[in-house]
């Protein structure tokens, strides 16, 4: 399994049909089952997306059924979904929440049915639990987290960071990941607060962060709190540089700025589609505006390479959950965003970029890309 599914002009066709040749019994299910409503929605919604065109790769011979179910943020209501998905069909393979609660949650009932779950979730526990039917398509916090401490310490030479993160499961992992990338570089954070995602207002804890007397401020935080907190910094005529995480590379997070108060921000992630570095890449995105009429971002490419990588598996031969998962866990997979291998754990994605924004528009430039499999700092 070495390369991705071409994107060729009938990759937009809808893939609930039968392909040429395939019987009504070849029929596999692949439940796209993601948080489309709540405070992870933008995120949510760019992973559907990009497995909802992964899945239009139909193989040949075989016949390719798929549903999208809106997991909200509640773990039972995940849990639900893939106990439902579950009883309709062959299913081959789950496209599943990148909630670190709901992944959590599902994994249990997933090893029981034996079925692989394929997500885009940076929560670094949910590949420490020793379930073989977990893959991860999107680097974890320890990989994400030390490309964030290295750029910060080794990139801009700072060494007072004030951390602000979400008290959420995936903000927890990520604070903790932070902690010990800075503490092996030989960094101790000034401030490090967390603030829950329903918050309103984060002028508070901006301004005990920088009464802290940072030399740049960190933050890990979901799509909306991020542009709120980037938004009051603006407003407050904030100097010191900020490094986001992943959800501040989303194209619908920078949407919710103006571009002047993207000046000088930068941010970890796994890709910047919208950056274009490569012709595939490209392509990709023509497709996706196409498809859904917005910009992708690295959750979506995640998620098309996650399903993608399983379609070569069925390409290849694999009829069951089962077969899907040996592909996954054996083969390695050169996808659009990087090339993938398990690392035993279901860990499938080892590097990270950083982008930054010039304040002129809001596509980032990539500025530096870590490749190194080692990345996380002991």
């Amino acid at each position: 399994m070495r390369r991705a599914l071409p994107l060729l002009i009938g990759l937009l066709a809808a893939s609930s049909c039968l392909s040429s040749g395939a019987r009504a019994d070849d029929t596999l299910s692949f439940p796209v089952l993601v948080p489309l409503t709540g405070f992870l929605s933008l995120e949510g919604t760019s992973q559907r997306n990009g497995a909802v065109l992964a899945l239009k790769q139909t193989p040949a011979g075989v016949a390719i059924a798929s549903e999208v179910v809106d997991t909200g943020t509640s773990p039972e209501a995940a849990v639900t979904a893939l106990e439902r998905a579950a009883g309709r069909g062959t299913v081959g393979a789950v496209a599943a929440s990148m909630l670190g609660t709901q992944m959590l949650a599902m994994l249990p009932l997933a090893q029981e049915l034996k079925l692989p779950l394929v997500t885009v979730s940076g929560t670094a526990s949910i590949t420490e639990q020793g379930n073989p039917w977990v893959f991860r398509f999107f680097p974890g916090d320890a990989v994400t987290k030390a490309a964030h401490a290295r750029y910060v310490v080794e990139e801009l030479g700072k060494r007072q960071p004030a951390v602000i993160y979400q008290t959420t499961a995936y903000g927890q992992s990520g604070k903790t990941h932070l902690d010990a990338a800075f503490k092996a570089l030989g960094v101790t954070p000034v401030f490090e607060e967390g603030v829950d995602p329903a918050a309103k207002d984060l002028l508070p804890v901006l301004t005990k962060a920088l009464a802290a007397k940072p030399d740049v401020l960190v933050l890990h935080l979901h799509s909306g709190p991020t542009a709120l907190l980037l938004r009051q910094a603006a407003s407050s005529g904030v100097a010191v540089p900020i490094v986001a995480g992943s959800a501040m590379h989303q194209p619908s997070t920078a949407a919710l700025l103006e571009p002047a108060e993207l000046k000088g921000v930068c941010a970890e992630t796994a890709a910047s589609p919208i950056s274009g570095d490569t012709a595939e890449v490209k392509a990709f995105t023509e497709a996706y505006r196409a498809a859904f009429g917005k910009e992708p971002d690295a959750f979506a490419l995640g998620q098309y390479d996650g399903m993608t990588m399983v379609l070569e598996a069925v390409k290849a031969g694999a009829r069951s959950p089962d077969a899907i998962a040996k592909a996954l866990s054996a083969e390695s997979f050169k996808g659009l965003a990087m090339t993938y291998k398990s690392d035993g754990k279901g860990n499938m994605a080892h590097s990270a970029v950083i982008v930054c924004y010039d304040g002129a528009s809001r596509v980032p430039a990539l500025v530096k890309r870590y490749d190194d499999p080692t990345l996380a700092v002991k």
